[in-house]
């Protein structure tokens, strides 16, 4: 796996946890105080987060990091 499909997944993961808690970019760009164009560079595999980042998006989505950063099913 290269950075471009890691990013890929780790978008795909994020995303599966936004719709679970019914969440759409809009609404979780504005609870991370973000704008909704992160989230989707996020989702889309373009944004690279620190894991210091990736903790506070695990705490925003009310997950735990293990689900954003699970790359078995890939």
């Amino acid at each position: 796996m290269d950075k471009k499909e890691l990013l890929k997944h780790f978008g795909k993961n994020v995303k599966i946890e936004r719709i679970k808690k019914d969440l759409t970019q809009e609404q979780l760009a504005e609870i991370m105080g973000k704008s909704q164009n992160y989230v989707a560079c996020i989702e889309c595999g373009k944004q690279n987060m620190s894991l210091a980042k990736v903790l506070e998006l695990a705490k925003y989505l009310k997950t735990d990091i293990n689900n954003l950063l699970n790359f078995n099913n890939f």
